[in-house]
């Protein structure tokens, strides 16, 4: 029993989803261009791909555009120089809260003056500690006057200063811990909730891991073998929840956290970079500074990260805090490393390494669904049996390239119906072949296919409806049959540069598909062979044709060779018809001479004297070559005129989108045979 489940239409189901033979589809244009599936599936990969009915795949290139425009919103959206006003902001107010702390601590040191009455003693302990009292406030509201104008001098010297008011000394420690906090993520990722509310205790177990680290730097620069396991053991928590899995992986976080802080400190301006920097080295104890500096000072020598960090050019208006401005440079670094593998997916390949999560992560749960409709298309083709992967490349298997074939030959025959050239199909009468759906009487010596149904009507039309039937000779009729013969061909592909500069070379090729899948699927007993030139000629095997592709580095057309193979491929099989389909766009300007190519432009009179005497080998052989000319120049005209003259065969001039009609025409008529 089939179940049906519906669910409610939000807009993002596709009720057309491409299938499998649709993505082979895309990609079959510039399989035959250019042989390399790979090529072929980057370029679907960068472009993405529609359906006929209105299906659409979003490619890598659309993906990186919109992570493009997203990171300039971010940009234009906040204003960078913002990140220290708020630091301002709250050293203002705890300088504030302080003054406002040290005038309660008077008064209330004044009202309890005042309520110890006539008591001397009391009056005298009282008088003593608000004499106390009113000298540290001076000096502390002195040392307040003269604090510095800029964050870091003020910093620090409210690092030294005795606070009077707690609240004014609780939010500066709650300042010294996020500037920490800032510190420390420069370096290590994660760490900003195990700074919060740390003891000396704690500070000291965070300092000895930077030590710990250091000394595991310093082994790998000597070439010793570092105590990673052990380091991590004792010091893993601080990494949590992202746990680093080798040194290698942790060295290349820190990387990317100090790429994240040099791209902060390179979008700010110099002097508000100076104030950063002196900011947040004064939130730090001194030794535990010195760690860090040489940590960072390791790093960059041995692993420079100069190329990781970029300037971000902020424009817009709307105030971060130093930590929300972090946060958008890890943001910012996080589109960039994206960006960076996406564009090395158009290049390379790789799809399947991009995470979904990163993409939604930055660009939203549409750009996720769309990556993996992109990753889904290679596990579609493996799972059809049309793909399979050798080591980090793929390949078209056989079912892969019959489907290929399949869909030339529809195309071709499509081509034939739209120019009304579908005539090839001429039935003759003979034995041994495919009814024709008419009828004679029989004579002796046919085959003994009677016709059943004509023969009783004979028979009623002679005696009347009576029972039982009699049967005379002159009652019998017999089928007329199509009479089949077998062939052997071999398709002469002309691979030279100029195939393919001028576009030809995916037309004839796609003829060769549909060749391979006519023959292989209706004429299994026919022989076909393929042969490619250009300088020299080479005989490919049909599982090789999808790959096959022109020759980028040499311009011969070496047609005396191309003929000579084929003429011995042909020797081979004992039919009564073969024949040589020749596909080229220019005449010969190559010839062998001891074994080597010969090259003349124009061609010389050698060149051609010698590919007619193949053809006159060819001719003396039987063989019948038909050239279609995919170019109409005078050379080329004036050759095949010859050729056609030597061997009686027949010359084409065509253009690639009609190859293959032409091709296809003659193929069907040359192996069929009127009989008399």
């Amino acid at each position: 029993m089939v179940s049906y489940r519906y669910s409610y239409w939000d807009g993002t189901q596709n009720p057309f989803d491409l299938d499998e033979d649709d993505v082979l589809e895309a990609l079959s244009e510039d399989i035959m261009n250019h042989g390399d599936v790979n090529r072929a599936m980057r370029n679907l990969m960068r472009q993405g791909m529609s359906g006929d009915q209105g299906q659409q795949i979003t490619g890598i290139r659309e993906l990186r555009e919109r992570l493009s425009r997203l990171q300039q919103q971010q940009m234009e959206r906040y204003n960078l120089e913002s990140a220290m006003d708020d630091i301002a902001e709250r050293l203002e107010d705890i300088v504030s809260t302080e003054r406002g702390g040290i005038e309660r601590r008077l008064d209330d040191a004044r009202q309890q003056l005042e309520s110890a009455g006539g008591d001397s003693d009391l009056n005298d302990v009282l008088g003593n500690a608000m004499d106390v009292l009113e000298q540290r406030a001076q000096q502390n509201t002195e040392k307040l006057d003269l604090l510095p104008e800029s964050a870091a001098g003020q910093i620090r010297s409210l690092s030294d200063y005795d606070f009077m008011d707690p609240e004014a000394q609780e939010k500066f420690q709650e300042l010294m811990e996020m500037l920490r906090q800032q510190m420390m993520q420069n370096f290590f990722q994660g760490m900003k909730d195990a700074i919060q509310n740390m003891s000396p205790e704690d500070m000291r177990g965070i300092q000895e891991m930077i030590q710990a680290l250091n000394q595991m730097l310093r082994d790998r620069a000597m070439g010793d073998d570092p105590d990673f396991e052990g380091f991590m053991e004792q010091y893993g928590h601080y990494f949590d929840p992202d746990r680093p899995a080798s040194l290698d992986e942790l060295i290349e976080q820190l990387q990317q956290q100090m790429a994240s802080m040099q791209s902060l400190m390179d979008s700010m301006s110099s002097q508000m970079r100076d104030e950063l920097e002196d900011m947040l080295q004064s939130s730090m104890p001194s030794e535990m500074m010195q760690d860090m500096a040489e940590l960072a000072s390791t790093m960059y020598e041995m692993f420079p990260f100069d190329d990781m960090a970029s300037e971000y050019p902020f424009m817009g208006d709307e105030s971060v805090t130093l930590d929300q401005a972090m946060q958008l440079m890890d943001q910012l670094q996080d589109m960039d490393r994206l960006d960076d593998q996406l564009e090395s997916v158009m290049r390379q390949g790789g799809v399947e390494n991009v995470d979904p999560n990163k993409v939604e992560e930055l660009m939203g749960e549409d750009a996720r669904r769309e990556l993996e409709q992109l990753q889904q298309l290679i596990q579609q083709l493996e799972e059809a049996g049309y793909l399979r992967r050798k080591g980090d490349r793929l390949e078209l298997t056989a079912r892969g390239m019959r489907k290929l074939a399949q869909s030339a030959l529809r195309e071709v025959f499509s081509e034939m119906k739209k120019e009304r050239m579908g005539r090839h199909e001429v039935f003759t009468r003979g034995d041994g072949g495919e009814y024709t759906g008419e009828t004679r009487q029989y004579q002796f010596g046919d085959p003994f296919d009677i016709d059943m149904h004509r023969t009783l009507f004979n028979s009623v039309l002679r005696n009347g409806p009576n029972v039982p039937l009699r049967l005379t000779p002159e009652d019998l009729e017999v089928h007329h049959t199509e009479h089949l013969t077998q062939t052997a061909t071999v398709l002469l592909l002309d691979q030279s540069k100029s195939m393919g500069m001028f576009g030809y070379w995916g037309p004839a090729k796609k003829v060769a598909m549909a060749l391979y899948w006519l023959i292989h699927s209706q004429f299994p007993r026919d022989y076909f062979y393929l042969v490619g030139f250009s300088d020299y000629a080479m005989e490919f095997k049909e599982e090789e044709l999808p790959e096959i592709t022109w020759n980028y580095w040499n311009s011969g057309t070496n047609m005396q060779h191309g003929l000579m193979l084929a003429r011995k491929l042909l020797s081979r099989q004992k039919v009564a018809n073969k024949h040589i389909i020749m596909v080229t766009d220019g005449e010969p300007t190559s010839h062998l001479e001891n074994g080597h190519a010969y090259f003349s432009y124009p061609p010389s009179y050698q060149t051609i004297d010698e590919t007619l005497k193949e053809v006159k080998r060819c001719t003396q052989d039987g063989i019948t070559i038909n050239t279609f000319m995919l170019e109409a120049n005078y050379y080329l005209m004036d050759f095949i005129d010859q050729v056609t003259k030597v061997n009686k065969g027949r010359a084409f001039y065509t253009s690639p989108n009609q190859l293959g009609q032409y091709v296809m025409v003659d193929y069907m008529r040359a192996r069929k045979k009127r009989l008399a």
